[in-house]
């Protein structure tokens, strides 16, 4: 594994430990800041409307787990295809949500030699 791989894989880990924190300063920062979400039954989204959803989400204890299925570095630029399985769990004791699926998400090694989040296109669906 290179040490891009390995800082890309870093990246993961921390973005799931910060949400399951409710560290969203810590998450944005793991960003770019003209980052592009793409989910379904939404136009596109970038970086200010996921902070306000996930402000909207205050409370809400997050737990996540990270299959990477495949990491490729090109250059300054890399892709990742992610299966992931994440619990949101209500504070009000109502029933957890549980959603699972694919992510295809693209990196970019910015000017200080940090790789962050570029686009992100999420598949996850709620699980019965």
């Amino acid at each position: 594994m290179t040490d891009d791989e390995r800082a890309i894989r870093t990246v993961v880990d921390t973005w799931l430990a910060a949400s399951k924190a409710g560290d969203l300063s810590t998450v944005l920062s793991l960003m770019t800041d003209d980052v592009v979400f793409l989910v379904p039954g939404q136009e596109p989204f970038g970086k200010d409307v996921f902070a306000s959803a996930s402000e909207g989400m205050k409370g809400i204890r997050v737990e996540g787990t990270s299959d990477i299925q495949e990491l490729q570095v090109l250059g300054e630029s890399a892709y990742l295809r992610n299966y992931l399985e994440m619990t949101m769990i209500p504070p009000d004791g109502a029933n957890p949500i549980h959603r699972s699926g694919y992510t295809l998400t693209i990196f970019r090694k910015e000017a200080d030699g940090k790789w962050r989040l570029a686009r992100d296109a999420n598949l996850l669906t709620e699980k019965m």
